[in-house]
């Protein structure tokens, strides 16, 4: 049975740019890598993922009411995501995420919220009534509004699953009711515990220390080319990632691997599979170019883990 996934979080337009390296301070490069404006946020390539991956997604965002938030809400529709949840802030911008990606495809990304800070609990709570099977949230829209729309799920014994993105020491994980997953990578987990998982004694102790913060059934590390880390509460273990020939564009990797990770454990149960079939998506969306556009079908991650096996 199809599972319904209700995505609350960002949705922006991508300003993406090529170029061989990052220049310097005081620097100025001339590099014709090229220039983009594609659709992104976290919250909304999760959406993505997730009906690409075969589940029934519901989008709970806000766009700002200019050209790239009527892009935006006209690319979802043609994706066949649920926009019921998507609301037009006539006050406030669209978010816009400046992407920076070097030559071996590494990036960085600033962000400007905009409409994306001005989610409202009373739409919040109305995005509830399509009945989800899960909630998936990530930190990309504010943390008051992220531990208000997880206590909603709580009251509605819906389960919770957080992409911890972008992190902030100053966020109060406490706050937050019991989670499934939370799934940080290598810098949001070092910025949460001051731990960089970069071994497994750190990865250990990082997971650890998270654990005594946020109340998760699993933490799941994401490490890049490493692959993810998981602590259950008694027991830990490493997943290998997938190989790829090449790297093109990891910007969305990590909103792919936690999309595929929840609903892949929503269908299975079983954490170690869904980390797998994760990995799989993982690999996938950073052999590609793009945010949104670059995370696989069902289809694709399927074909990926039979030549893994």
């Amino acid at each position: 049975m199809q599972k319904k996934i209700l995505v609350i979080g960002s949705a922006n337009m991508d300003f993406s740019m090529n170029f061989y390296k990052m220049p310097e301070r005081g620097e100025t490069l001339v590099d014709d890598g090229g220039v983009a404006y594609v659709p992104g946020g976290k919250g909304a390539n999760a959406a993505i993922a997730f009906k690409r991956l075969g589940a029934d997604s519901v989008l709970c965002a806000k766009l700002g009411a200019d050209v790239h938030g009527q892009k935006l809400y006209n690319y979802y529709k043609e994706l066949g995501l649920n926009t019921s949840s998507v609301k037009v802030d006539h006050d406030n911008p669209t978010g816009l995420a400046v992407v920076m990606r070097e030559g071996d495809g590494s990036n960085r990304i600033i962000v400007y919220p905009g409409a994306n800070n001005h989610l409202t609990t009373e739409g919040i709570i109305e995005a509830f009534e399509c009945n989800p099977d899960a909630v998936y949230l990530g930190f990309e829209i504010p943390f008051q509004t992220v531990v208000n729309a997880a206590k909603v799920a709580a009251s509605k014994n819906i389960p919770i699953f957080i992409d911890a993105a972008p992190a902030n020491k100053e966020y109060d994980l406490e706050k937050l009711p019991p989670v499934e997953i939370f799934s940080p990578n290598e810098t949001e987990t070092f910025e949460f515990t001051g731990i960089m998982p970069n071994s497994m004694e750190s990865s250990l102790r990082a997971a650890l220390a998270l654990s005594r913060k946020v109340k998760a059934k699993y933490i799941v590390i994401k490490q890049g080319a490493r692959g993810a880390f998981l602590y259950d509460g008694k027991r830990y273990n490493t997943f290998p990632a997938i190989k790829t020939s090449k790297v093109v564009d990891t910007t969305a990797a990590g909103d792919a691997f936690t999309a595929a990770l929840t609903l892949e454990y929503l269908r299975t149960q079983d954490i170690r599979e869904a980390i797998k079939y994760a990995n799989a998506a993982g690999a996938i969306t950073i052999s590609r170019p793009g945010s949104a556009s670059s995370v696989p079908t069902a289809e694709e991650v399927a074909q990926v883990m039979s030549c893994a096996e």
